[in-house]
């Protein structure tokens, strides 16, 4: 796997202050993205031991309420392996933690991989430029979903989503 950058405290991307990592690849190139040099899968630096490290620290901060994955896209097919891996160590070290991932695909199309049951919310769906609103909650556009993970696995249809939140604070 590879990443464009470790962002430490952020409060953007989840609830409470998290650390973020922004992975490389993704194959949704949706048109107007905020972060389109995060598309190239090869692009950005190696995910290694010490980037990992940066993150554990980061983790160990009683202050910090748990990890995003966002990039490029954490399911890409370049990524979904490590990012489960990463995600499986996280837990399992900091299982007060949450984990967000933002995603391009839909919850549709991504409910049945394994990952899913140690992500706690699920941000879904391409960012579309004509639906994009500021006022939006944890997403860029209307047409994607904060999904809660856990409560909609619970269910007896996870077809269908249960939200995290609403649209608006």
């Amino acid at each position: 796997m590879r990443y464009h950058n470790i962002t430490k405290e952020d409060m953007l991307n989840g609830d409470g202050l998290r650390v973020v990592l922004w992975v490389s690849g993704c194959s949704h190139c949706c048109k107007e993205c905020h972060n389109p040099v995060t598309w190239d899968p090869a692009g950005g630096l190696l995910f290694d031991e010490e980037a990992k490290q940066e993150i554990f620290e980061q983790l160990n901060k009683s202050y910090i309420s748990g990890i995003t994955f966002s990039g490029g896209d954490p399911l890409h097919a370049a990524n979904r392996l490590d990012v489960r891996n990463l995600i499986m160590e996280i837990k399992e070290s900091y299982p007060d933690k949450t984990i967000w991932v933002y995603t391009g695909d839909v919850w549709e199309n991504v409910m049945h991989y394994a990952m899913m049951e140690d992500i706690d919310v699920l941000v879904d769906g391409e960012f579309q430029i004509e639906k994009k609103d500021n006022r939006l909650l944890w997403k860029g556009s209307s047409n994607q979903r904060v999904i809660d993970v856990k409560a909609t696995l619970k269910q007896p249809n996870p077809k269908i989503p249960v939200l995290h939140c609403g649209d608006y604070a």
